[in-house]
């Protein structure tokens, strides 16, 4: 069974990677996720400065999911782009993960990320749980803006993460920005944000930042990932590469969201929860499923979601 796939002429040995944020802050989780299954390295998305994110508890699973509020917690960018030349001993890509508090931010980490080159950047528009900070990917114009300022810097494929969007209009707009610059690949979607868990028995929320709320993660997020990856695979006429993420828990999420159009699936809740080797079983699941469907390759099935 061909588990590979190609996303912006970049080829990777599996269609499953780690999501930016689990299990790839510090360098011994980077070069775990080089010794794992996974297809690719993707790193914890990326500020100048060194953060160490929002106070505990920050992260909470629940039945279905998980909820966070971590404050986008990672070593700063110097610290990354030293290990990115590293990490390429793994013979597998590797992801650099940008992300800021304002547009100078980006375009910091934009120029110290070049020289590092990695295989792929990841322009994360959608980190949810900054108190205080709005996430760019709801305001068009200044994404636009500031994809502009990126893709002047980035020789190497540059692609985005964006928020879930949760109607046609929304999708549209969106693709309409990115049909005016050099964008790669599109990731969907980032946690869904500003959710809330509460404990009835102790009758508090469950996490500290925020007043409890946080980005939602897991398989309750499944049909707004699946939906976003529909869209913009549908807007794009297929031509756009989509790395797919919310809800991998099973090979059989992984084929859903082929179906629905992604070249590969990033994984947060589930490795989060189960570690490293859930990429073993789950690449073995989707083996099973593709093999049963009559697939022989993970590109055969991509986009072939039927219509009633």
């Amino acid at each position: 069974m061909n588990l590979s796939t190609t996303i912006a002429g970049v080829t990777f040995p599996t269609c499953l990677m780690n999501a930016a944020g689990a299990c790839c802050v510090t360098q011994e989780e980077l070069e775990a996720l080089g010794e794992s299954h996974a297809g690719a390295i993707v790193t914890k998305s990326m500020t100048p400065q060194p953060r160490e994110g929002n106070p505990g508890p920050r992260y909470v699973s629940f039945p279905g999911g998980s909820i966070n509020s971590m404050g986008l917690p990672n070593l700063g960018y110097p610290a990354y782009a030293k290990l990115i030349p590293e990490l390429r001993r793994f013979k597998k890509p590797v992801v650099a993960s940008v992300a800021g508090l304002s547009p100078q931010d980006f375009i910091e980490a934009a120029k110290a990320i070049e020289l590092a080159k990695p295989d792929l950047v990841e322009v994360n528009l959608s980190c949810p749980n900054i108190p205080g900070k709005p996430q760019i990917g709801y305001d068009m114009e200044a994404s636009r803006q500031l994809l502009l300022e990126l893709q002047d810097i980035f020789t190497i494929p540059m692609g985005v993460k964006l928020p879930p969007y949760f109607d046609p209009i929304h999708h549209e707009a969106m693709a309409r920005v990115l049909e005016k610059v050099k964008v790669s690949f599109l990731s969907l979607i980032n946690s869904v944000g500003n959710g809330l868990v509460v404990d009835p028995e102790s009758e508090t929320v469950v996490i500290k930042p925020k007043g409890g709320f946080g980005g939602m993660g897991g398989t309750i997020i499944k049909p707004v990932a699946l939906a976003n990856v529909r869209a913009f695979w549908k807007l794009f006429q297929g031509q756009m590469p989509i790395i797919g993420t919310g809800g991998v828990v099973t090979g059989t999420d992984v084929f859903e969201h082929l179906l629905c159009g992604a070249s590969a699936v990033q994984i947060g809740t589930t490795l989060v929860d189960e570690g490293l080797t859930a990429f073993d079983r789950i690449e073995k699941e989707l083996s099973e499923v593709l093999n049963k469907k009559g697939y022989a390759s993970v590109e055969a099935c991509r986009g072939k979601l039927k219509e009633l």
